[in-house]
Parts: C-alpha cells; sequence; structure tokens
C-alpha cells in the first residue's frame, strides 16, 4: 500500500512538469538579461542593493588606500590584498590599492559594504573560469576595467513560476 501511494505521488508530481514552460536555455549561446549593474551598496539606507555578486569594478580615483575592503575580507576568505601600484592618485597617498584573489573569493559583498568612499562594486560579471590558479588573481588595473557583459534571455515571472519567454 505505502509503494502504491509513493508511485501516484511521483507520476502526479511529473505530470504537472509536462504542461509547464521549460527553464532552462542553452548557456554558452544564450545568456541571462540582468537588471541593475550589479551588488552594490545604498549609503543613504546602509544596506546592500541586490543584485548578482561577481566580478568586482574598482574605481581608482576614488580609492585612498584604506584597507578597509581588506579588513572586511580578512576574517572570511583573506581573498583581498593591497599591493603598492605604479600610478600616483591625489587621495592615495600611500599608492596601494586592493587585488582579489578569485580562488578564494566568497563573493560575500562584505568589502563592497566596508568601503566608504564607494570605490569599489560588484558587476553582473560571473564568468571567471580560468585554467590556473595565477590567472584569478585581478590586480588593481584589471579590477578598473568595465566588463562587457551581453545578456539577451530574459527573465519573466508569472502566475506558474519563472521562465525565460522562448
Amino acid at each position: 500500500m505505502n509503494t502504491a501511494t509513493g508511485f501516484i505521488k511521483a507520476l502526479e508530481s511529473g505530470s504537472k512538469h509536462i504542461v509547464m514552460k521549460r527553464f532552462t536555455f542553452r548557456y554558452p549561446q544564450e545568456k541571462l538579461k540582468f537588471v541593475g549593474d550589479g551588488y552594490q551598496f545604498d549609503p543613504k539606507k546602509g544596506v546592500g542593493l541586490a543584485g548578482t555578486r561577481g566580478r568586482h569594478i574598482l574605481f581608482h580615483d576614488k580609492c585612498t588606500g584604506c584597507q578597509l575592503c581588506a579588513i572586511a575580507c580578512e576574517g572570511i576568505a583573506e581573498a583581498i590584498t593591497m599591493p603598492k601600484v605604479d600610478e600616483q592618485w591625489k587621495q592615495n597617498k600611500k599608492s596601494i590599492m586592493p587585488q582579489i584573489d578569485y580562488g578564494k573569493c566568497v563573493f560575500c559583498g562584505l568589502c563592497v559594504d566596508a568601503c566608504p568612499f564607494y570605490a569599489l562594486f560588484m558587476t553582473n560579471d560571473y564568468e571567471l573560469a580560468s585554467y590556473t590558479k595565477s590567472h584569478l588573481i585581478y590586480t588593481p588595473a584589471q579590477l578598473s576595467v568595465k566588463p562587457k557583459y551581453d545578456g539577451d534571455v530574459e527573465i519573466k515571472i508569472g502566475k506558474r513560476g519563472a521562465h525565460h519567454g522562448r
């Protein structure tokens, strides 16, 4: 009796999904279109704004080298180091800026929250795969480049759940 009811419940559950639209799409050729620029910190509300937590972007003209991002990361992942850079900025007397090791980063966003000068944000770029660990270390110069993300599949949320409309 117990296996028969379990079998019937399994058939009911499986048959529900026959009429629903599929959520999958062909990933390398089709990418999701995200709303917004990624995870950011809103100083007026004092909280992080929702968004995808991908690769960081660093604004050199705002970074003072205060190391608060590295201190926030210290107890969690220890992914941020502060190397000396060749460039001179008037607000950064020590000439140090964050360098992030994405092999260690857990994408928690605490470094973004800790930055008082809004020099560090997270973007929607989540494709960070590489063949070597050394390629996962992004220097301050690499972090300053805005990622080119071109998503073409938009998520639509309806009564029956989320689907991509294709």
